[in-house]
């Protein structure tokens, strides 16, 4: 679930962050992508350390 919730935010994240920059679609969903990509990866470390932790 962490992981899913990740992934819509980096997303989101990304578009933003092209649209702001002024990109055109391939920009932005390019950016989408990477940082859903990275948050994505950073909510499968969070949820195994929480999995651990139990």
């Amino acid at each position: 679930m962490i992981v899913i919730a990740a992934v819509l935010v980096g997303a989101i994240w990304g578009y933003r962050k092209a649209a702001r920059a002024g990109g055109n679609g391939f920009d932005k969903a390019q950016y989408a992508a990477v940082h859903a990509i990275a948050l994505g990866a950073l909510g499968v470390i969070v949820t195994i350390l929480i999995d651990r932790a139990i």
